[in-house]
């Protein structure tokens, strides 16, 4: 058994090419190198969120916190409450974020791919994209 203490994890703040607004990553679990399950609570201030992407091998949400809203490429936008859940298959393109007034925190799980890589940025989500997800689902 491997423990890693939280105090030697500080947050460490989401990359502007992944995200707009204000976005902090926390590793969840210390599993070495060359195990290929990452996860990770990511906390979004309100009207964070990610850039457009896909996953390799899908990806697991689950909301611990506020508002998640989930866009996908066809323009429907799902409204993620605590407790709720997402599947998004390997490859969907899609992008989440946090409400307009409200801190939203989830859990992500994905695998990596043979480089590494657990995902694939796109363009960031424009204001109207997002401002118009804010009146959806």
């Amino acid at each position: 058994m491997q423990i890693v203490r939280a105090v030697s994890r500080p947050s460490q703040p989401g990359p502007a090419e992944w995200f707009t607004g204000s976005v902090f990553l926390d590793p969840i679990g210390a599993a070495p190198p060359d195990v290929s399950t990452r996860a990770a609570r990511v906390t979004f201030a309100p009207g964070a969120r990610t850039a457009w992407h896909t996953h390799p091998h899908g990806q697991a949400l689950h909301v611990e916190l506020g508002l998640c809203l989930v866009g996908r490429d066809d323009g429907t936008v799902e409204r993620l409450h605590p407790g709720d859940a997402a599947w998004f298959v390997p490859g969907e393109n899609h992008w989440h974020g946090a409400g307009p007034d409200t801190v939203m925190v989830h859990l992500a799980v994905q695998q990596a791919d043979e480089t590494g890589s657990v995902a694939a940025w796109g363009v960031h989500v424009t204001e109207a994209e997002y401002t118009r997800a804010g009146h959806h689902g």
